[in-house]
């Protein structure tokens, strides 16, 4: 990446900043992209997902725990896009989960909107501290407060 920080990361972007793949790849898009503080991811629920196998058969719903961690990995594309760590093998590893909510099933079809907000952590540190909220056409399906560690060292290309 070169020159102006990007506001939004499309599936190619994300792919360059997290290494998360199908069937765990669970955002398709971040936008709104405001540095290290603010950002939204965009996942499109479809049925052919593999959770709704057995999540449940016969009323598929997306897994909570799949909710949050769209809010984690749309957090760790927002601090990969304002640090630049497109194709440098940035690692993100969940420490906590805090005043976890769900309000609302998440079902194919439904376009999840995931609001992120920083509110610890600083460029080049480990710990970092978000704020997200998932809604669906704007109502709240889950929020929650999570710690993730970045894992810079591993991500610089130095000794493995």
């Amino acid at each position: 990446m070169t020159g102006e920080t990007p506001k939004e990361a499309d599936i190619h972007l994300i792919q360059r900043i997290i290494p998360h793949r199908y069937p765990f790849l669970l955002i398709d898009r971040v936008r709104d992209i405001e540095g290290y503080h603010l950002a939204t991811g965009i996942k499109n629920v479809t049925f052919n997902e593999p959770h709704f196998q057995g999540h449940f058969p016969s009323a598929p719903i997306m897994p909570g725990v799949t909710i949050i961690e769209a809010m984690a990995q749309t957090a760790a594309v927002m601090v990969g896009v304002a640090m630049d760590m497109a194709d440098r093998n940035l690692l993100v590893y969940f420490m906590g989960i805090d005043g976890c909510k769900f309000r609302r099933k998440v079902v194919p079809g439904d376009v999840l909107e995931l609001k992120i907000e920083t509110t610890r952590g600083k460029p080049g540190g480990k710990v970092w501290r978000f704020k997200g909220q998932a809604t669906v056409e704007g109502e709240m399906a889950a929020e929650a407060e999570f710690t993730a560690m970045m894992d810079l060292e591993g991500a610089t290309g130095g000794a493995a």
